[in-house]
């Protein structure tokens, strides 16, 4: 590969969380599992209905907009892109062609050439007769069944400049893209139920002087000039692992055609996962093939006039995941992977923030990470169901045990029961001393014939004795008093 430049463009498209549909009322839960029961005779295209716009998701995609730095539109419109196709009632989807809600922005160094707000397709699953089980799309015979929940939920794509040259920078840009959705609940982007799709543009050239087909295929960048090969699209990438795959795998593929003296064809493929590699689909449609016009059925918005402004937006913007980890690698006690588990969900980030916003003690915060680091995070993935504690009980605890009242054993259980338990009262240590210091007479032998380890020793069995109860600070107080 060394002789080619491989060039790569992301489309991706990201379900957002709203209330309704994007031109309807009907309900939007991605996690329905009843076919067809959140559909009405807006989404299924009966006649003589009429799309409404919904002002949710505009806001949402302005605000991802605000985010990214990106120059929001004034005047925006909707227009139909035709196509016929089972998953498509209306034989054309509601998209933004000429005029989208934002254009510009950068993302992990990565610039951004747009973001439109259209609405999502339905699902299809093909099954075979004889079986009844569910196999790919495009498979011989059998039933084509449709459902049309998903019809009509509002989706935002996102498209790059061609301006990556890796799988790895690839990836890296959908997850902190996927971060940044959650971060600002405009989605939850689970990539896994589809809720974010990702499509690659994949062209590779070579780094030598260009052939006059090539040269033929110039793109203009910052005012330079640079040739680039024959873009093949792969579509509806659905996990990290497979953008990284199918770019590798496609910019293996057009390498071998390079060197084998044949040319690349322009195309649309698919990601096969079990054999882990792209197949053709079909030839790629131009913007023409379409046929782009402005829907007759829908305003064109005026959005100064409805009272949007990037001021405003950027008043309403949280703490970024990128300003986060800036943050929190100024305090200097949390090692780069620490910080990413801190980031990389917006409940943890929540309840970090807040309690540093309680506690402020740099000592106090830095017990309460290492309590969401090892016991909350551990937990969560044990079960995933599990209710984090609110940031004030968190910091009840911390209190609590770096003050003593609590053993490490006590506050951890307090995390994860959300209870903190009672402590045996400071008048009955000295008892459990005397009963820990007669049940091991060769450990207190030990300690003084100078062994220091034995006093830890009685101390954890004062502990265990106590069922982690016991302020260990003060138990070792009492020992040590009767050992004179």
């Amino acid at each position: 590969m060394g002789a080619y430049r491989p060039t790569i463009g992301l489309e991706i498209h990201a379900e957002l969380q709203t209330a309704t549909k994007m031109f309807c009322a009907c309900i939007n839960n991605p996690d329905e599992e009843t076919p067809n029961k959140n559909i009405c005779p807006v989404c299924m295209a009966h006649p003589g209905t009429l799309p409404v716009i919904n002002k949710e998701a505009v806001h949402k995609v302005l605000l991802v907009g605000a985010a990214l730095g990106g120059t929001l539109a004034d005047y925006t419109e909707f227009d139909r892109k035709n196509y016929f196709y089972p998953d498509i009632p209306k034989g054309y989807q509601i998209s933004q062609y000429k005029h989208p809600l934002v254009l510009g922005g950068n993302l992990n160094e990565v610039e951004i050439t747009r973001i439109h707000l259209e609405e999502d397709t339905a699902r299809l699953a093909h099954r075979s007769t004889t079986e009844g089980s569910q196999h790919v799309e495009g498979s011989d015979g059998g039933k084509s069944l449709v459902d049309y929940n998903r019809a009509g939920v509002p989706l935002m794509e996102l498209v790059t400049e061609p301006v990556i040259h890796d799988a790895e920078t690839a990836s890296a840009f959908a997850r902190e893209l996927q971060l940044l959705l959650r971060c600002l609940g405009a989605g939850e982007a689970n990539m896994e139920k589809g809720e974010m799709r990702v499509e690659a543009n994949i062209s590779i050239s070579r780094k030598t002087r260009p052939s006059p087909r090539m040269a033929r295929s110039n793109l203009a960048i910052r005012g330079k000039v640079r040739p680039l090969g024959t873009k093949v699209e792969v579509k509806n990438l659905n996990s990290f692992r497979s953008v990284e795959r199918a770019i590798a795998y496609e910019i293996a593929r057009q390498t071998k055609l390079l060197d084998g003296g044949k040319e690349v064809v322009q195309e649309t493929r698919g990601w096969d996962e079990e054999k882990q590699s792209t197949f053709s689909q079909r030839k790629k449609e131009k913007a023409h093939d379409y046929r782009y016009f402005p829907d007759p059925d829908l305003p064109k918005l005026f959005l100064s006039k409805l009272g949007v402004s990037k001021e405003a937006l950027a008043k309403e913007l949280p703490e970024l995941p990128w300003q986060q980890r800036e943050r929190l690698q100024g305090l200097g006690f949390l090692q780069e992977q620490d910080i990413e588990q801190l980031v990389s969900g917006p409940d943890l980030s929540k309840l970090f923030v807040e309690v540093e916003q309680i506690l402020v003690e740099p000592a106090l915060v830095k017990l309460a990470a290492n309590f969401i680091l090892n016991d909350i995070i551990g937990q969560k993935k044990k079960d995933p169901t599990w209710l984090m504690p609110s940031a004030a009980y968190l910091a009840e605890v911390v209190r609590n045990y770096h003050n003593g009242t609590l053993a490490s054993p006590q506050a951890k259980k307090a995390i994860l029961t959300g209870k903190i338990g009672p402590t045996i009262d400071a008048a009955e240590l000295p008892v459990l001393a005397q009963k820990v210091i007669a049940a091991h007479p060769a450990v207190v032998a030990d300690y003084k014939a100078g062994k220091q380890a034995a006093l830890q020793f009685l101390v954890g069995q004062g502990m265990k004795e106590a069922g982690g109860s016991a302020n260990p600070g003060l138990l070792r107080e009492s020992i040590l008093k009767i050992l004179g």
